[in-house]
């Protein structure tokens, strides 16, 4: 639907967003020596052993003891950390890229790690709901995308976003209505998708609410929602401006 490329929003409050860079490097590291085949055979069965299986978590179904390498209730982490391929990998470190860093901002390091765990979490968690039966695996950090979204754009919808729409189109348009048609277009997939189609929907849902409800327990004390400390700071400026030299 549409590719963001860079916001307006600086980050005022940390040096670097260390935890959004490491979990993109864990991301795309264990793409590139298990999964990608690229630097070593491809390992069989990663997806099996460390994908999040509804019935396998639910206790439905067992694994076979070569596959059983975590815990069923592990893979609700595991799983955050694995792509179906490329595209799946690239698609989900550019939105992270874009909106991670300023979400760490305002939450703090420490804080923002347990947001990013905690909405891939709820996002496996609504997934295997809405799929209890289900023997395939789900892999990939969409969920913790959708938390990551939903906190910005909590905390920063009227920020301009730079956005390819369909894939080519450039437009900058305020956070609000980018991530608005968003959660719509992830909404109505999964009420009209059911449990029939290969992206797990659900989870993008789930990982929103998740990140809807987590940004407004753990965002610093002195952060405010809703863009108020920008609509503050340009008041404060016009008020300058009006008064004029002393």
């Amino acid at each position: 639907m549409f590719v963001p490329i860079l916001d307006d929003a600086p980050v005022r409050r940390i040096r670097r967003p260390w935890v959004t860079y490491g979990f993109m490097a864990a991301c795309a590291l264990i793409f590139v020596v298990f999964q990608s085949g690229w630097l070593a055979p491809e390992r069989a069965g990663a997806a099996v052993s460390f994908g999040l299986i509804p019935s396998v978590l639910f206790g439905e179904a067992v694994l076979p003891a070569d596959y059983a390498i975590v815990p069923a209730w592990a893979t609700l982490v595991t799983s955050l950390f694995l792509h179906g391929g490329a595209l799946h990998l690239a698609g989900n470190m550019l939105f992270l890229w874009v909106f991670g860093d300023n979400v760490e901002d305002d939450l703090g390091h420490a804080r923002y790690l347990a947001f990013l765990l905690l909405c891939g979490v709820g996002a496996g968690l609504a997934h295997a709901a809405g799929a209890a039966s289900s023997d395939a695996p789900l892999v990939g950090a969409s969920g913790i995308v959708a938390g990551v979204v939903a906190g910005y754009v909590m905390l920063h919808p009227q920020v301009k976003v730079w956005v390819l729409l369909f894939y080519r189109l450039p437009l900058r348009l305020r956070a609000f209505w980018i991530i608005g048609a968003w959660i719509v277009f992830q909404a109505g997939n999964a009420l009209i998708a059911g449990g029939a189609s290969q992206v797990a929907w659900w989870a993008h849902v789930g990982g929103f609410l998740t990140g809807a409800a987590l940004v407004v327990a753990l965002k610093r004390p002195d952060v405010r929602l809703f863009d108020r400390d920008l609509r503050a700071r340009i008041q404060r400026r016009g008020e300058r401006a009006v008064e004029g030299p002393a």
